[in-house]
C-alpha cells in the first residue's frame, strides 16, 4: 500500500499533503537509522502566517493530535504538521535503543525535506516524549523557531528523574503484557485522565455520555487504522524517554534564543511528574508556565479549546516578539 493510501484520522478535505519521508535518504547512514528507516506525516491547512509542528509523546501516533488538527486544518492562517515519530505508527522501526536526539534529527531530516527551513517560521508543539524530543530540536536549530510549546514534558536527567510515578509505571507495565486491545483501553484511560473527569459527562454531548465513553471510542478508532506497533517500537521509544538530559545550561540557551516558550502541566498526572515542567521553568527565566488543575496527562484531548486557544496566544506573541 503506498503512502496516499494509508488511512487517515484526519479530514481528507483539509490535508494539503501526506507521505513518506526517506530519512535514511536525506541523512546518511548513521547510529540510529538503516535503510527502511523513513516518517510518515501529513500536513493539514493552507495558511501561510503559522507553520506549526506537533511532536507526539510515547508510543502514540499522529493521530492522538486529533482535537488540534481538527481546530487549525481548516483554518486560513495555519498550516500544521503531524507525523508518526520513529517506531510508532506508520513510520519505520530503526534499531534501538532511540535517543530524544535522534528523533530530533529525524523530525529536522522531515522539515527539510517539505522545505520549511527559513529563520523564525516554527512553531513547535511538543507532548510529553514529543517535548523531549522538543527541546532537543530547539537546541538544534533555535534560529528557525518563532515559539516553543512544552506540554507535560520533563528536562530528565538521572534516571529516576525519568520515571513516572508508580500509578504510570504500573500501567505502562500491563500494557506491556496485555495484549488484547479492549482490554488494554481502560488501562489507557486511567493512566491519562483523572478519574473524576473519566466519570463526569462529555461537554456538548446530546446523548449524554462520559468522557470515558467519548475517549474509549475515538482510542479504539485511531487504533483500528493504525498499524499495531511492534515490540521494538516500544521498548526503544521508552528507552528515549528515559534516557532523555538537557540541562539547565542548554535550557538557559533555548530560554534566550527561542522568542516565546509556554510551559504547561496538569495536577494530576500520571505519567510525567508536574515538577519537571517547574525545573524546565526554573531554568527558563523568559518562559511561561501554565498549571491546570484536575488536569492529567492527555491535556490536549482533556481540554481541546482551553489547550488550542493557549497554543494560538503562544503562536501570536512568538510571531510578534520576532
Amino acid at each position: 500500500m503506498s503512502s496516499a493510501q494509508l488511512p487517515t484520522a484526519f479530514d481528507p478535505a483539509t490535508c494539503v499533503r501526506k507521505g513518506l519521508c526517506p530519512v535514511t535518504k536525506i541523512r546518511g547512514q548513521g547510529p540510529d537509522i538503516f535503510e527502511s528507516h523513513s516518517l510518515y506525516y501529513e500536513q493539514h491547512g493552507r495558511g501561510t502566517e503559522y507553520k506549526v509542528v506537533f511532536i507526539m509523546g510515547l508510543n502514540s501516533s499522529a493521530f492522538a493530535w486529533g482535537p488540534q488538527v481538527r481546530h487549525f486544518g481548516p483554518s486560513d492562517t495555519h498550516t500544521v504538521l503531524v507525523f508518526d515519530n520513529r517506531g510508532v505508527g506508520n513510520s519505520g522501526y530503526p534499531r534501538g535503543p532511540y535517543t530524544t536526539s535522534g528523533m530530533a534529527e529525524d523530525a529536522i531530516a522531515l522539515l527539510d525535506h517539505i522545505g520549511w527551513t527559513e529563520k523564525r517560521e516554527l512553531h513547535i508543539v511538543g507532548i510529553s516524549l514529543g517535548g523531549m524530543i522538543a527541546q532537543e530540536l530547539a537546541t538544534k536549530i533555535p534560529d528557525r523557531i518563532a515559539s516553543l510549546f512544552l506540554a507535560v514534558t520533563t528536562p530528565g536527567g538521572r534516571p529516576w528523574n525519568n520515571l513516572p510515578p508508580w500509578a504510570g509505571v504500573s500501567s505502562l507495565a500491563r500494557l506491556i503484557v496485555t495484549p488484547d486491545v479492549a482490554k488494554k483501553v481502560p488501562i489507557i484511560m486511567d493512566m491519562l485522565y483523572p478519574e473524576a473527569w473519566l466519570n463526569a459527562k462529555a461537554e456538548g454531548d446530546p446523548e449524554g455520555r462520559t468522557n470515558r465513553h467519548m475517549q474509549s471510542e475515538a482510542y479504539l478508532r485511531r487504533i483500528d487504522i493504525t498499524l499495531p506497533q511492534a515490540f521494538l517500537g516500544h521498548i526503544s521509544q521508552m528507552a528515549a524517554g528515559l534516557t532523555h538530559y538537557c540541562s539547565p545550561e542548554r535550557l538557559r540557551s533555548i530560554s534566550s534564543s527561542v522568542p516565546k516558550i509556554t510551559i504547561i502541566t496538569g495536577d494530576e498526572d500520571n505519567l510525567v511528574l508536574p515538577r519537571g515542567s517547574r525545573r524546565i521553568k526554573s531554568c527558563m527565566p523568559e518562559a511561561e508556565l501554565v498549571v491546570w488543575e484536575g488536569t492529567g496527562h492527555g491535556v490536549n484531548a482533556q481540554w481541546p479549546k482551553r489547550f488550542n486557544e493557549l497554543l494560538e496566544r503562544t503562536f501570536r506573541e512568538g510571531k510578534e516578539r520576532i
